[in-house]
């Protein structure tokens, strides 16, 4: 008789395959970024319309231009700090619909009478830059916390990317818009979409571990990778921000060759988010919706280059196991392909202009790893003040450029020399990463 008293075998539970909820974040991040972008490249877009509607110069229009990154720089150090104290989501939420609302805000400038029309925009915009300064912080440590070391290059490389697709995705729509309904329109329509970001924003981030789509499988691969705390907290015993700890961010040799080459990649960005529309009009003779156009194939291009980038750089890191030589060598190769602005310069034909234009920014958007090597070497506790000290030294671009172009233009009525100026950064960073960065490596502060 069989013995009815035995047990039945255990049957081991199946581990759960794991989720992958990260990539749909990472897609999110770079729809929010893109929008961020975009907003910041309005006044770029209408800037012929509302110049000549307003009775702009150049010299106005570059200190115009430049009033977003005088806020935007300014505020990375408080907004990084914001971050670290008070969590992602709540600071990145309030960024979103601020900026949002001040964009919009744009497009009432010069309906009130007795205002000045300079003052007004350099004040909105500035506004704007101080609202969007926890941006790219913020998602230097949502890609910190949801992604391991091996797909960081990748992720950040998706969310940095998103810079060229505003243009891609924005500049023909601000072009038509302009053409069709005027420039005010541009500022009306992109903080109404600004404001419905933010509430989508607000329901879907979260922390891996507090994330209802995650599941154990997901999680197991974050810790293993290296992954931190969305919202961490500096421990009770590291008495929180202290200006030695700043001090530090601040002399590191690693970190200034870091700085100093995000300066002058951002160089390249903001005569593309302000100048290079401009440009197409005044310069190259093109309409208004032409250059829309024509600035969403170099954009496009740059978009492409991201990713190669970020796909080169993790791919490079998973053979090699050496991170030093996985993120320098697409930013080599990168800003060696982003020479090629300065050709632009000696050039006629528009299809070679735009031609050269696109390698050059498909060159920089390889070289774009500067937010993945943030999220290798800031300190795990103090990922959103490192980021901050990082965007501040990179966007101190954006209050020189426009002012410098808009000098250059002014005194020589051309563009050629604000190309040769903006391509000489390029050697500047490989000069940076070359000679001065040294080792990539996780820097511990305490």
């Amino acid at each position: 008789m069989p013995d009815r008293t035995a047990r039945p075998p255990e049957v081991t539970p199946a581990v759960a395959k794991p989720s992958h909820i990260r990539y749909a974040l990472i897609v999110f991040l770079f729809v929010i970024t893109t929008i961020n972008y975009a907003d910041r490249s309005t006044f770029s877009i209408a800037g012929s319309a509302a110049s000549e509607a307003l009775g702009l110069n150049p010299v106005q229009m570059g200190f115009i231009l430049s009033a977003f990154g005088w806020a935007y720089v300014a505020a990375q150090i408080p907004g990084g700090a914001l971050l670290d104290r008070f969590g992602v989501k709540r600071v990145y939420v309030g960024a979103i619909a601020l900026w949002s609302l001040f964009t919009a805000f744009q497009g009432f400038v010069g309906l009130i009478g007795g205002l000045s029309i300079v003052g007004s925009l350099f004040i909105l915009r500035f506004l704007v830059g101080l609202a969007e300064a926890p941006s790219f912080p913020g998602n230097a440590r949502i890609v910190a916390a949801w992604f391991p070391a091996s797909e960081r290059g990748t992720a950040s490389a998706i969310f940095n990317s998103a810079q060229y697709f505003a243009l891609v995705a924005f500049a023909p729509l601000m072009s038509w818009l302009v053409h069709e309904h005027g420039w005010r329109m541009v500022f009306w329509f992109m903080g109404a979409l600004g404001l419905v970001a933010a509430f989508v924003f607000a329901k879907f981030i979260a922390s891996p571990d507090r994330h209802p789509w995650v599941n154990a499988g997901e999680l197991a691969i974050l810790k293993d990778g290296g992954a931190v705390s969305m919202e961490a907290r500096p421990r009770a015993n590291a008495g929180g921000f202290s200006l030695a700890r700043l001090k530090v961010l601040l002399t590191n040799r690693m970190l200034v060759g870091i700085y100093l080459a995000q300066y002058c990649i951002n160089v390249l960005t903001y005569f593309f988010v302000t100048w290079f529309p401009i440009y197409l009009v005044k310069e190259r003779g093109l309409n208004i919706v032409q250059a829309g156009f024509a600035a969403a194939a170099p954009a496009l291009c740059g978009f492409i280059g991201g990713l190669v980038g970020g796909f080169l750089s993790d791919y490079l890191l998973k053979k090699s196991g050496d991170i030093s030589r996985s993120r320098k060598i697409p930013i080599f190769v990168g800003m060696t392909l982003a020479l090629s602005i300065i050709a632009c310069a000696y050039v006629d034909q528009e299809w070679l202009v735009i031609t050269l234009m696109a390698i050059a920014f498909f060159g920089k958007g390889v070289a774009s790893l500067g937010w993945a090597v943030v999220s290798d070497v800031a300190p795990r506790e103090y990922i959103g003040l490192a980021g901050g000290v990082f965007n501040m030294f990179g966007n101190t671009a954006g209050i020189v450029t426009p002012i410098v172009i808009g000098y250059i233009v002014a005194v020589t009525g051309s563009f050629d020399g604000a190309l040769i100026y903006v391509g000489v950064h390029c050697l500047i960073t490989l000069l940076a990463f070359g000679f001065i960065t040294g080792k990539i490596e996780r820097l511990k502060i305490d």
